[in-house]
């Protein structure tokens, strides 16, 4: 009878090992040969031709040599001309819409969207957009005293109309429509030094909210990719909340593509924060599942998105050509691998 009991004990033993212990290690490594095998499906496999970081970076220096670019200035319409011309040189049809838009201190504010199409003529058609336009005020800055200066917003604007020009100067071959929309106004937000901040959510991405409420006739797209802040050193794109809520499958393909160019670090399978942005406008009034590329910063006391954000430091110096890099391989990648 002892035996017995001895030989029951022992099987219990066992039992409870293999239960917590032993079963506990076989699933993680059966999740672990998962994780490999899914890698491994997505191994490093660029297609599309090379983007070029040192050619984006020039398109970023262009647009800061006009000066700060906000709303109502001659830098602002300046700038504007030279991005139409640029993408008319690299073969798009640009169309211009214009619109008097109210800023958050009622100042009408004299917008200009620009819409540059690749193969105006085909109805499959992927939207890639940025906002164009510098924010007034640097309201953001440490110092109090910069706080009513204007930026030059080397990242915070000229950084996604430059990957954008350099995508459109190499699509000589793709058997696809792309639409690159400069949404205008969109930095016009109430700064963080006026009294009233009620709905001040509404006062961003002015330029985006007048586009999508007023398409083009007949306008229609796949889906939508917006560039926000995409040349920022130490810059990291986490999966953004609103880009989630409308466009899971958008946000997998982009993410996924990172992965296949070789640049999967710069997109981590993580969530961000949930952002008012450009994209917003297009999922709600346009109906154009779209995504946000925009960094986050989950270490960075003075910002979520980067030591920079709405700073005087807004400058060349703090553009970084592999962050250029990792975006824009990432979007040859989208692009190039879509049916």
């Amino acid at each position: 009878m002892k035996k017995i009991i001895v030989i029951l004990l022992i099987a219990a033993a066992l039992f409870a090992a293999y239960t917590f212990g032993v079963k506990p290690l076989i699933a993680q490594y059966q999740a672990d040969q998962a994780l490999a095998e899914a890698n491994e499906a997505e191994r490093v496999n660029p297609v599309g031709p090379e983007f070029n970081a040192d050619s984006a970076y020039a398109f970023i220096a262009r647009q800061c040599e006009f000066g700060p670019r906000a709303m109502n200035t001659p830098e602002h319409e300046q700038c504007a001309e030279w991005i139409i011309q640029k993408f008319k040189e690299y073969g798009c049809q640009v169309i211009t819409q214009k619109a008097d838009l109210k800023g958050y201190d009622g100042t009408t504010l004299h917008s200009t969207n620009i819409m540059a199409q690749y193969r105006p003529e085909l109805t499959t058609r992927i939207l890639l957009c940025a906002h164009w336009d510098s924010r007034p005020w640097a309201d953001n800055d440490p110092d109090e005293a910069n706080w009513h200066k204007p930026i030059i917003a080397a990242n915070d604007a000229a950084s996604g109309v430059a990957v954008m020009l350099e995508i459109a100067r190499l699509l000589t071959s793709l058997e696809m429509g792309v639409d690159f929309v400069c949404f205008d106004a969109e930095d016009w937000g109430t700064p963080q030094w006026a009294e009233n901040q009620v709905g001040s959510g509404n006062t961003w991405a002015l330029g985006a909210q007048y586009f999508a409420k007023n398409l083009p006739e007949g306008y229609e797209a796949r889906y939508g990719i917006l560039l926000d802040m995409v040349g920022g050193q130490g810059a990291r794109f986490y999966k953004e909340g609103v880009s989630m809520q409308f466009a899971p499958a958008i946000v997998e393909k982009v993410w996924k593509a990172a992965r296949q160019a070789g640049y999967g670090s710069f997109f981590p399978r993580m969530d961000g924060g949930m952002i008012t942005d450009d994209h917003l406008p297009l999922n709600q009034h346009a109906n154009i599942p779209t995504i946000d590329i925009i960094p986050y910063y989950p270490d960075c006391p003075q910002s979520s998105f980067g030591p920079t954000w709405h700073t005087v430091n807004d400058d060349l110096a703090h553009i970084d050509r592999n962050t250029l890099k990792a975006v824009g391989q990432t979007l040859i990648q989208v692009l190039f691998t879509e049916k």
